[in-house]
């Protein structure tokens, strides 16, 4: 199933979501959002889907969000970034085991949506930020509540506050990267952790990963809360002038 730029397969239980946008470095629109969205809603009721995998293929995982598409929404209203917070629910209310496969750069949305992920294979060239303070901005996906508890908080401010970017290899020693392999891999390898998934106790599966994971409504609460920060950052002097270098960047 191929909705433009995104990509849905099922193989032996596993359902998936190729973001395929190799121009734009995967950058994600709000149609590539709602795609997405759809790819793991959809799998929640759905039996035959032991696990999900989320992959933008080789060379690159994803440039965040697309500067261009985002720029182009009517910001003054909240419901104009209902397309990327339909996808953070849709992570932080999923049921089903998520992996991902990164090969390459992580940027912004790829990054955060890491940390709603049950198990992380990165290739040793893939490199990984959230960038949202070079723009003026805040985290948003609760990340600033799930990179702290995952990795500590001065390896979150860095990132975060900071704008630092993580190699894989200090991802992996972060805590949320799970293995590194070879570039060209990520994918075949993911697809073999799904396989051992798909092999245990669905419901033993279900229970376990509940247990394990933030509660949904402190993950809600908190999107909610980084996404009305969000909004008001969006009109904040620093951002218009950052929103505003970026758009003489590209004229240039």
């Amino acid at each position: 199933m191929a909705n433009g730029n995104i990509v849905v397969t099922e193989e032996r239980g596993t359902r998936v979501i190729t973001l395929r946008r190799p121009g734009k470095k995967n950058a994600i629109t709000q149609h590539m959002y709602r795609e997405m969205s759809r790819a793991i809603d959809t799998a929640q009721n759905n039996p035959d889907i032991r696990c999900m995998i989320i992959t933008g293929g080789s060379g690159v995982f994803t440039a965040g969000d697309d500067i261009d598409d985002f720029m182009q929404a009517d910001t003054s209203r909240p419901e104009t970034l209902s397309e990327g917070a339909k996808f953070l629910y849709s992570l932080a209310l999923n049921v089903k085991p998520i992996i991902a496969a990164v090969d390459g750069a992580s940027i912004g949305m790829g990054t955060v949506m890491l940390f709603h992920c049950d198990y992380v294979l990165a290739s040793n060239a893939a490199t990984f930020s959230a960038p949202y303070i070079h723009l003026g901005l805040v985290p948003v996906g609760a990340a600033s509540l799930l990179m702290p508890n995952t990795m500590g908080y001065q390896r979150a401010f860095a990132m975060l506050v900071m704008g630092r970017t993580f190699s894989a290899a200090e991802a992996h020693a972060a805590g949320f990267v799970n293995t590194v392999v070879s570039p060209g891999h990520t994918e075949v390898e993911a697809r073999k952790v799904a396989r051992d998934i798909c092999r245990l106790p669905a419901e033993a599966v279900a229970t376990s990963r509940k247990l394990l994971r933030a509660p949904a409504e402190d993950l809600t609460r908190r999107i909610d809360q980084e996404g009305h920060l969000f909004g008001e950052r969006l009109k904040s002097d620093e951002a218009v002038a950052a929103f505003n270098a970026f758009a003489n960047r590209k004229k240039r």
